[in-house]
């Protein structure tokens, strides 16, 4: 959640840097109430007050007395009025915290304006992609279905839900080896997370109350299924304090992740470029306010050397105003050429929250000075799986119907080809 001292201190500059985002908020209806909430506080607290004193001067009364019996009709209905107000601060406290947890976080003075994906800046393409002559979209390969059974997948759970077989399954595994050694390698501690989280973590990390029609939910226990897992990682630390000296902290996590993905259509979503259900190796990190710029950076930097070293062509964006994401100050997408479909894939992005995150689950840290202020977190993919892959069979495809093992991937997969002969029959 935002700084609400912030927006109560200056609302006009506080309404110019969140109208730069696409996610409408009436920051006037949300400053009514909460001045509204604060007079409420103010007025429950001296009646409680008046109670206290009121109490404490009926100890030196004598029972029976005419002063006594007037104290006593005086503290019942002082104890009416706090009653009451309670009742109302209660009330407004619910709309107020609501209200509140609805106001996106501002963007990055560095962050371009813009209203959507065409207003992306390229701030750098490698090994930039070239006409493969030879190249087809991974659905196309005349084995796939054997290698990735859509339709049994369908018929087990449904549409978006893949069984990956024999060889393929090797090399989905040798990714998640490959994702998880090099974060180590870079100085992140392996967690393996739940797969489920409640409302409060999910909140925390900002899917709710901006992504519910995304999430797939176990309402009788009151759970969500991860859409990444950034949300259970993050919420680790929630309601800690953390001492200076520890930061930054710094954890990977591979996890299937899963996302209804409600209203997607066409050709766009075919094969791996969509799936329900997918994996994923996710960074986060835990960080000194004044460190987040560079760890954002650092982040990037992560994932585009994953891409160089599965030699894959890619290209980072920075993501404009109206294409950051409700939580998001800052963020960076790492898009990956897939040759057979001609067109650029999203494996990966990078974010930073700044302190929204930690200040809506409480995540603070004691400064030099023993204050304890918000950490600021971030995360990036490191990286997801579908469409890594996809880029891998399109990228590596040959005429003999075989696809090239990149060379840091074989010491898990063990092979340098994979086709149709290494794929589970049936």
């Amino acid at each position: 959640m935002i700084n609400i001292q912030t927006l109560r201190n200056d609302p006009e500059a506080f309404a110019k840097k969140i109208a730069r985002k696409k996610f409408d908020c009436d920051l006037q209806a949300f400053l009514e109430l909460d001045k509204q909430r604060r007079i409420a506080v103010t007025e429950a607290e001296k009646a409680r007050s008046q109670q206290k004193l009121t109490n404490r001067t009926m100890v030196g009364l004598a029972k029976g007395s005419p002063e006594f019996v007037e104290k006593v009709r005086e503290m019942k209905m002082i104890s009416t009025r706090v009653k009451e107000l309670e009742a109302t601060v209660s009330v407004l406290e619910v709309d107020w915290k609501a209200a509140w947890l609805s106001i996106p976080n501002l963007p990055d003075a560095s962050v371009p304006d813009g209203k959507g994906e065409a207003d992306n800046q390229v701030m750098h393409t490698w090994n930039p992609a070239n006409s493969f002559l030879e190249a087809i979209p991974h659905y196309n390969i005349p084995w796939f279905a054997k290698a990735i059974d859509f339709k049994r997948g369908s018929k087990v759970t449904g549409a978006g839900f893949p069984f990956y077989l024999g060889d393929m399954a090797r090399l989905v595994r040798a990714l998640i080896q490959f994702f998880i050694e090099e974060a180590i390698e870079a100085g992140y501690n392996e967690v393996s997370p739940p797969l489920f989280v409640n409302a409060s973590s999910a909140t925390a990390t900002g899917q709710l109350p901006d992504k519910e029609g995304q999430m797939y939910e176990m309402p009788s226990e009151g759970l969500y299924a991860i859409p990444t897992a950034e949300v259970p990682v993050t919420n680790f630390w929630r309601d800690e304090i953390l001492h200076h000296e520890i930061l930054p902290l710094k954890s990977c996590a591979y996890s299937p992740c899963f996302r209804r993905e409600a209203g997607s259509w066409g050709a766009d979503v075919r094969g791996l470029n969509r799936l329900h259900q997918f994996d994923k190796v996710e960074l986060v990190q835990w960080v000194l306010p004044n460190n987040s710029d560079q760890a954002l950076e650092d982040l990037r930097q992560h994932a585009e050397m994953l891409l160089k070293k599965l030699e894959l062509p890619f290209r980072s964006l920075k993501m404009c105003t109206g294409d950051i994401g409700f939580p998001h100050a800052k963020q960076y997408d790492l898009e990956v050429w897939a040759a057979g479909q001609k067109r650029w894939l999203e494996v990966s992005s990078c974010s930073n929250f700044t302190d929204f995150q930690a200040r809506r689950a409480n995540i603070r840290y004691r400064n030099q000075g023993g204050k304890v202020e918000p950490v600021h977190t971030l995360n990036a993919s490191g990286l997801a799986l579908p469409r890594t892959l996809a880029a891998i069979l399109e990228n590596n495809y040959s005429n003999d119907e075989k696809i090239k093992v990149p060379e840091v991937l074989k010491p898990w997969v063990k092979k340098d080809y994979i086709g149709e002969s290494y794929i589970m029959n049936g």
